[in-house]
Formats: structure tokens, sequence, C-alpha cells
């Protein structure tokens, strides 16, 4: 498999994003769809997408800890496109044992209280949502962080045993909001109060001028640790 994310990359190397996700998606008809967080790069991909092929699945975790303009971006997407986007919750069975045992803001604790919390929350329904795909589609930008300058393209997910496609890879902040502002593509508000990054609300916060763009996401913890799990795996 190595060799073959290898010959990708080689292939697709200085392609646009619309570019590549037409060649993937039509090789991959039925078995391809984007993870999107409703970020500004996940919003970008699926207007994209939409563009290409309005049956290619879109599919977001619902953690149950989200900001309200979250779940309102979530509405205004699916109408914008006419599509549904598909909702994955986590297991109220793994939530509630998980709080009962270590309290409800768990994830202050320590690293490994917070990556326990991802794990419930969010790991465990993508697994769900990965059942009988081949590729899944994925906003990664290396210069969104210290952890993500590594990433490429195309990558091998071993854990999940597929694909993964990150076509905005090699854009910019800039980029990704030009794209926005001349195709009017819908995007959370937080974005516009200092928020570039957004997950959950109680492990997000606005940053400050001059902050890595990631330094709201988990701001307790240190650069190098910044990941829920579901990103830089042995490829």
């Amino acid at each position: 498999m190595k060799q073959i994310v290898e010959t990708l990359n080689a292939q697709f190397k200085g392609k646009t994003p619309e570019f590549v996700l037409d060649w993937f998606i039509k090789k991959h008809k039925g078995k391809i769809a984007l993870a999107s967080s409703m970020g500004a790069e996940d919003q970008v991909l699926t207007d994209m997408i939409v563009k290409i092929d309005p049956s290619v699945r879109i599919f977001t975790l619902d953690t149950g800890r989200l900001f309200y303009e979250t779940y309102e971006l979530i509405e205004r997407t699916s109408l914008r496109y006419k599509k549904n986007i598909e909702i994955y919750f986590p297991s109220p069975e793994d939530v509630e044992k998980m709080v009962t045992e270590k309290g409800i803001n768990l994830f202050y604790q320590s690293i490994e209280n917070r990556k326990e919390c991802c794990r419930v929350r969010k790991i465990e329904p993508l697994k769900r949502a990965f059942k009988e795909l081949d590729v899944w589609i994925c906003g990664l930008r290396r210069s969104q962080s210290a952890t993500r300058t590594d990433n490429q393209l195309v990558e091998w997910d071993e854990a999940n045993g597929l694909i993964k496609l990150n076509p905005l890879i090699d854009w910019s902040e800039e980029d990704v909001w030009k794209y926005i502002k001349e195709n009017g593509v819908p995007y959370n508000p937080l974005h516009d109060k200092g928020f570039p990054s957004i997950g959950c609300q109680p492990c997000t916060r606005a940053i400050e001028p001059g902050e890595d763009i990631r330094a709201g996401r988990w701001w307790w913890e240190n650069p190098e640790t910044k990941e829920c799990g579901l990103h830089n795996r042995k490829k």
C-alpha cells in the first residue's frame, strides 16, 4: 500500500483540489465520503464535492458538546446544498460510563482523560461511519499546526484500513477564505470572532493575535499533543 500511496502522491502533485476530488470520486464511486467537522476547510470541500457529484456522502460527528453555532451551520449547509448531512453520535452507554467514572469535564484533568473523551465521542463514532468506505476525504492542511507538517495529499490510514485524502493539504488559510468569499460558502460565524479552529465548546477558545491558528484547541496542552486521535496515525 505504501507504494500505491507514493504513486498517487506523485501522480497528483501540483493538481487542483477539484481535479483530485473528481478523480477519486469517479474511481471510488459509492465508497468515498467527506468526514466534515464543519470547519472552514470542510465547508470548502463540501462546496467542491456537491458541484462534482451531489450523491457523495458527507457526514459529521455530534459529540454532544458542540457550539450552538456549529449546529446552526449544519442546518444552513444542508439547506444551501439541498443535501442531508449524516450525523453520527457517540454511544450513550459509553458516554454515561465515562462521565460517571471521571466527571463531566474530565478532559481538563489529564491528557489521558482528554484523549479518552475524544475516543468515546469522536473516534468510535467515526469507525462506524467508515464502514464500507475505501476513501475518506479530510480537510487537513500542513500549515494548520506543528502536528500536521508531515501529512500528505494521499495517506494510508492503517488503523481503519482505508485511504485518507487531503485535497487542501497545500492550501494556505488565505486560499481557504478566498474560496469561501468567492463562492458564497456558508461558514461558522465564530470564525469572525477569533475562532479559526472550532471543536467541542469546552475545549475551544478564541485565539490572540499572532497565536498559531490551532492555539485555541486544547489550549492547556503542549502543541505536540493537540490531536484527538483521528489524524497522524501510522501511515
